[in-house]
């Protein structure tokens, strides 16, 4: 076959891909997904044959939103973003599922509601209650005009699954149903041609003049790498977050279950603040119910949990075991636990040996760190042309 006749084939395949993504969207609802495992392998390969034969544009990561089994359209206005350890995606997308969207501008809210469930978000406040008076947190977040609520909150409070999976170009929300049917990685590959025609359209929309109105929240700048500092939280924690402030830094603090359950005012000002809390545990029989009575003391104290964890002294099998239930363990590119950073002069090592390493690194502090080195650090770091931002669930 020819050149022509190969793109004239695969333009006539993709010109059905939503008749075919949704058979095959259907097939896995019915049950029959074994019965297909053959239909579903050729339409992967000529979705495969056509990227082979038409190579992806090489620019930005973006993020993708799907809900259900739609791609919605990619935009400077409306992409995802993280803030306060949370990934906030426009409350318009939640229209595609069902649930109805309000904003009241003379009332500063915004309500979310289906089968007579609602959650009404205050702008003012930056919380959230549902009719019954429980309050949620974060809250929303304006950003050009849009209002931007945490996807996982949401898809928490009315029942639906949630997933970011790494694909081609950047990553993939998906909001769905929970009895879709499908894993969130087969659903990445039956969207591919969805996502590469968005992520097309939006190429050919953007202009160099164009620039989002992104909301107050950690941004990467385009140089330099990405520095994860994280620490233990203990007596001295509420020192090294003004350290933080004053720099103008985000880190991860890993709390034991027991601080967790005695320091909930803190707790809250590292979330208000943009930090990240994870869950320090040690390796044995019971580390699950250490993480799970971790999350539920932070829980009360912020409405909120985390899937960040560390456990030192686990053995790769139980860290595996432990990311396939969803957590996100961390193994961090260098343990400075053992080695002092209170000083200009220790802030000046530690810059060396990050600036030494390609790419983005994780440095575990334990509690090594005074609230003067952790400000010399930080300043050391921008100076150079890094960031210091807390971690999230990808990264």
């Amino acid at each position: 076959m020819t050149f022509a006749g190969l793109h004239r084939l695969s333009h006539g395949l993709y010109k059905t891909e939503a008749n075919v993504v949704k058979y095959f969207i259907k097939n896995c609802r019915k049950g029959e997904l074994l019965m297909k495992k053959r239909w579903a392998m050729g339409l992967l390969c000529c979705l495969l044959l056509f990227q082979l034969a038409f190579p992806a544009k090489a620019a930005g990561s973006v993020y993708f939103v799907a809900a259900e089994e739609s791609v919605l359209p990619v935009t400077d206005a409306t992409m995802p973003f993280w803030a306060n350890g949370y990934l906030y995606v426009p409350a318009s997308v939640f229209t595609n599922l069902g649930i109805s969207v309000i904003n009241n501008t003379a009332k500063k809210m915004t309500v979310l509601e289906k089968d007579r469930r609602a959650m009404l978000f205050d702008w003012t406040k930056g919380t959230a209650q549902d009719s019954s008076g429980s309050l949620f947190t974060p809250g929303v977040i304006q950003s050009g005009g849009l209002v931007f609520v945490p996807a996982s909150t949401v898809a928490n409070f009315f029942g639906l699954q949630y997933s970011v999976t790494d694909v081609t170009n950047g990553y993939l929300v998906w909001l769905r149903s929970p009895d879709f049917g499908m894993s969130a990685k087969d659903f990445a590959n039956a969207a591919t041609y969805n996502m590469e025609e968005r992520y097309n359209a939006y190429n050919r929309d953007a202009t160099s003049s164009t620039t989002p109105n992104v909301p107050v929240t950690p941004s990467a700048p385009t140089r330099g790498a990405r520095i994860h500092l994280c620490l233990e939280a203990d007596q001295r924690t509420s020192g090294l977050l003004d350290a933080l402030d004053r720099a103008n830094g985000w880190a991860t603090f890993y709390c034991t279950p027991d601080f967790l359950e005695s320091n909930g005012e803190l707790l809250r000002r590292m979330a208000a603040s943009g930090h990240a809390v994870g869950i320090l545990a040690e390796s044995g029989e019971d580390t699950a119910e250490q993480l799970r009575r971790g999350n539920e003391a932070l829980y009360r104290a912020t409405l909120g949990k985390t899937r960040l964890a560390y456990v030192p002294d686990a053995e790769e099998t139980e860290l595996q075991a432990l990311e396939e239930v969803g957590w996100r363990c961390l193994t961090p590119s260098m343990d400075r636990a053992d080695y002092k950073l209170e000083s200009s002069s220790n802030a000046s090592t530690l810059m060396k040996r990050v600036s030494a390493r390609r790419g983005d690194v994780s440095v575990w502090l334990g509690t090594t760190a005074s609230a003067a080195g952790l400000r010399e650090f930080v300043i050391s770091a921008q100076g150079a042309g890094h960031y210091c931002r807390a971690m999230t669930e990808i990264g």
